[in-house]
C-alpha cells in the first residue's frame, strides 16, 4: 500500500511517530464516514415515507389495473440480480483499492457502472411500457405512489452512476490516494444502501403485489 494511502499513525514508516496528536487523515476519514451515515439516515426517512404512502394507497386503483395485473416478477427479479451483482463488484473494487491495485479497481467499478446502467435501462423500459399502455402516474393513487417510490430509487441510482463515472476519472488520473479511497468508501456505502432499498421494493411492491 502506498504511503499516500496510510491513514493510521502505526502504519507510517516513521520510526517514532508523534502519537500525541491525531492523525489528520484518519480524523478526516472518520468525520466523512460519520457525516455520510447521517445523510443515509435522512434518506431512510425519505424512503420510509414513500413506503408508507404506497402501503396506504396501493389498493386505490380508481378502477384501473392492480399490481397483480401490471407487475412482471421476471423483470423485477432480473433487476434485483443485476443490482445485487453490481453491489458485489463494487465490493471487489474496494478490496482491490485496499491492495492499491488501480487497474483492478477501475475494472470492477466499470462492471458496476455497466450493471447499474442496465438496471436503469430495464426500469425505464418498464415505465415506458406502463405509460404507453395508459397506466401513468396520473391514472390512480396506486400508480402515483408506485412511480414515486420506484422512480425515487431510480433517480438515486442514476445519481450514483454519475458519481461513479466522475470517481473513476479521479482514480484514473490520481491513483489510489487517501482522498480517492475515502470517496470510494463513501460511494460504496451509498451503493450498498441502494441495493438494500431495492430488496425492500422487490419484496414489498413487486413480490407481495403479485402474490
Amino acid at each position: 500500500m502506498k504511503d499516500s494511502l496510510t491513514i493510521h499513525h502505526k502504519d507510517t514508516l516513521e520510526l517514532n511517530p508523534d502519537l500525541s496528536i491525531p492523525d489528520p487523515h484518519q480524523d478526516t476519514y472518520s468525520k466523512t464516514i460519520l457525516g455520510f451515515w447521517m445523510y443515509l439516515m435522512t434518506d431512510c426517512l425519505v424512503f420510509a415515507s414513500l413506503f408508507c404512502t404506497y402501503a396506504i394507497l396501493h389498493r386505490e386503483t380508481f378502477g384501473g389495473p392492480s399490481s397483480r395485473e401490471l407487475f412482471d416478477l421476471t423483470t423485477a427479479f432480473i433487476e434485483t440480480m443485476i443490482l445485487l451483482f453490481s453491489s458485489v463488484t463494487c465490493g471487489f473494487g474496494m478490496l482491490a483499492a485496499l491492495k492499491d491495485e488501480k487497474r483492478k479497481v477501475l475494472f470492477w467499478l466499470a462492471i458496476s457502472f455497466l450493471l447499474g446502467a442496465s438496471f436503469i435501462f430495464i426500469e425505464l423500459r418498464e415505465f415506458s411500457e406502463f405509460v404507453h399502455a395508459g397506466h401513468d402516474w396520473t391514472k390512480s393513487a396506486f400508480l402515483s405512489a408506485f412511480f414515486a417510490l420506484v422512480g425515487t430509487h431510480g433517480l438515486h441510482v442514476s445519481f450514483g452512476l454519475l458519481w461513479l463515472a466522475v470517481m473513476m476519472g479521479q482514480i484514473h488520473y490520481a491513483g489510489i490516494t487517501v482522498d480517492t479511497f475515502r470517496r470510494l468508501s463513501v460511494f460504496s456505502l451509498f451503493w450498498h444502501f441502494l441495493d438494500l432499498i431495492w430488496i425492500f421494493i422487490f419484496t414489498f411492491v413487486y413480490l407481495m403485489g403479485v402474490i
